[in-house]
């Protein structure tokens, strides 16, 4: 279970999203990052802004998109 400090219920609290320039297309894989936190704020687009985000540390977030570009995680 996700302790309830890495996440943010309601993500509409938060400013500064922005979605992927490599998200696109019609197959709602797409993630929302918010720009301007201590942390990383991340949320699934299609559960709209009041859903909730994923908070992660910047070096946790880095490891996160540096696994996924190395194709060490996929889809």
């Amino acid at each position: 279970m996700v302790s309830s400090e890495h996440t943010v219920p309601n993500a509409s609290a938060l400013t500064g999203w922005y979605k992927s320039s490599y998200s696109g297309g019609d197959q709602g894989e797409c993630l929302e990052i918010a720009r301007g936190h201590a942390v990383v704020p991340v949320r699934d687009s299609k559960a709209g802004s009041t859903g909730p985000a994923l908070l992660f540390s910047s070096d946790g977030w880095a490891a996160f998109v540096g696994a996924v570009r190395d194709g060490r995680i996929s889809s």
